[in-house]
């Protein structure tokens, strides 16, 4: 039997968690809920969730805290869900760890077609599908030929199973910084505008200030694949025009 995808919804309404529960319920996904960011922290230590639906507004703790406070220990893909719809605000989140963005009201389709998406691309990456793998050693999946590594300085990738090591090391990146890695690897010599590298890994239409949230990412990926971040020699700063692997 296949097991139940993991989500946790953290909305301090409860009609809106109910609504968000009722429909992701539906598709056969297994649901926790917190109506505060002390709560969900609690619950995001506990249990290995596959997707966090995160409101911004609440009290005590908003969303952008919580959010900070759970990529300290966790991976899984963070989906904010607000009624705040400025492009700062959609900086805001994506700059404290957020995978995607959603505004309220949202359509129950795009809300359930990108929940789908965001575990999807979270359980390749971390190899959550191979269950089988882990019981017998064996991957029932793959094919009898070794699969292609791709090396680049101190890294290799296996982008089969979506992994990154540095000299041998796994690295625990999140989807969203691998997406981006591979893309800028797999392209070497090519430099990538922000609003190119934003397009292509986030899948949306670019918008002013998204320059932060790429600049954001590529530095939180810098400090986990680089030797040294503040001198690095892997993604190279294209002055006024972007980003590059050579």
């Amino acid at each position: 039997m296949t097991e139940k995808s993991h989500i946790l919804i953290v909305d301090d309404n409860p009609e809106i968690r109910e609504i968000i529960q009722v429909l992701l319920e539906g598709e056969g996904f297994e649901i926790e809920e917190a109506s505060d960011g002390k709560t969900a922290l609690d619950l995001a230590c506990r249990i290995d969730f596959d997707l966090i639906i995160l409101d911004i507004m609440m009290p005590e703790k908003n969303g952008y805290q919580t959010c900070i406070e759970i990529r300290k220990n966790s991976n899984a893909p963070i989906l904010f869900l607000s009624a705040r719809t400025k492009d700062s605000d959609k900086t805001l989140g994506f700059s404290s760890g957020g995978d995607d963005y959603l505004a309220k009201p949202f359509s129950y389709n795009e809300l359930i077609s990108r929940s789908k998406a965001l575990i999807r691309r979270y359980q390749i990456y971390r190899g959550k599908n191979d269950t089988q793998t882990a019981q017998t050693g064996k991957d029932v999946n793959a094919d009898t030929d070794t699969p292609e590594i791709i090396s680049y300085h101190h890294l290799e990738i296996n982008e089969e199973k979506e992994q990154v090591f540095s000299e041998g090391k796994l690295l625990t990146l999140t989807a969203t910084e691998y997406a981006m890695l591979l893309l800028l690897i797999k392209n070497r010599r090519q430099i990538f505008s922000a609003q190119h590298l934003y397009e292509a890994v986030w899948d949306e239409t670019y918008y002013y200030g998204a320059n932060n949230t790429v600049m954001v990412h590529i530095r939180n990926l810098r400090r986990k694949i680089e030797k040294d971040a503040k001198n690095p020699v892997l993604i190279k700063t294209i002055w006024g025009r972007g980003y590059r692997c050579d």
